[in-house]
């Protein structure tokens, strides 16, 4: 019960923020046209800036096992190379091939595996659950910008403008950044850094809430069932039997639940929708999962816990 209670604490603000934005449209009080330009203003300052500082806060004395990092990049590299051969073939619209890309292997680690891992494991997984979310966000954010360079709305495939478009990315230019930083031991004042980070995920929620229309989920169930049945239930089942049978235990299996088991990051709404995706469907993945993974997410834990992994 107390991971259940965890799971919906840390659902309800991501269906607050939304649901606020999406009742100021309707009453009026923001129009669709600011929340698009506010939605730009996210992706080029909100989310490199809470790239930057995620790498940056990182704490390298506080390293899991090299196995743990390891598996963790490289199954993510694995998967992502399966669905960019796979997933062209299934859905013919480009647009909506690197936003379904997207959803099946990028999770929201970060707000929902952080608090999760704490609750079951304590204070003393945060530091190692921290450097996990390093590996893996760093990793999001720079593949995340190449796959949907690859399948844009305006289909180009060039591997020249597709670099220089990830070269010019501002996601990656903050994680740059957040590197040199981090590696050369620049301090910056934590006054500085927190307000613009712990400001993205609201901003960023109540944008998708006011740009979001319901009508156009039953359309695209087609997408969005599949996708979340493989991202929330399937992907764990099977990278908790791979990442047991390469010798990882307890917290490491309990991670890559938080990593592969959570909802559809939240940046990936404003990523399809700068980057020539299908933004609206980004936005449902993001919203629907929120909702479906309060309940995986207790399945996973429950069972973990009573066949003796955790």
């Amino acid at each position: 019960m107390e991971s259940f209670l965890v799971a919906v604490n840390a659902v309800v603000p991501f269906l607050c923020y939304i649901t606020f934005g999406y009742v100021m449209k309707i009453k009026g009080v923001v129009k669709e046209d600011f929340l698009q330009q506010l939605n730009k203003m996210v992706f080029k300052v909100f989310y490199p800036f809470m790239t930057f500082y995620n790498i940056y806060k990182a704490d390298a004395s506080s390293l899991p096992r090299p196995v743990m990092l390891i598996f963790c990049g490289v199954s993510i590299l694995v998967l992502e190379v399966i669905l960019v051969l796979t997933v062209p073939r299934l859905v013919k619209e480009n647009p909506r091939r690197g936003v379904i890309i997207q959803a099946i292997y990028r999770s929201n680690f970060v707000l929902f595996g952080l608090p999760l891992t704490v609750s079951v494991f304590g204070d003393v997984a945060s530091s190692v659950a921290a450097m996990v979310v390093t590996v893996v966000i760093t990793i999001y954010n720079t593949t995340s910008v190449v796959i949907l360079e690859m399948f844009n709305s305006e289909g180009k495939t060039d591997v020249k403008t597709i670099l220089v478009n990830v070269v010019k990315n501002p996601l990656l230019q903050g994680a740059m950044v957040g590197l040199v930083f981090f590696f050369l031991g620049i301090h910056v004042p934590k006054s500085l850094l927190t307000p613009i980070a712990d400001a993205t995920s609201p901003v960023a929620l109540f944008v998708l809430g006011g740009t979001l229309h319901f009508n156009a989920i039953r359309g695209n169930l087609k997408y969005l069932v599949p996708a979340l049945s493989l991202k929330l239930l399937v992907l764990p089942a099977v990278m908790l039997a791979l990442g047991y049978a390469f010798g990882l235990r307890d917290l490491e299996l309990f991670l890559l639940v938080a990593i592969y088991g959570t909802p559809v990051a939240a940046a990936s709404y404003p990523m399809a929708q700068n980057m020539g995706g299908d933004g609206e469907l980004a936005g449902q993945f993001v919203v629907i999962s929120t909702v479906v993974a309060v309940g995986t997410l207790f399945g996973w834990i429950f069972f973990m816990k009573s066949v003796g992994l955790i």
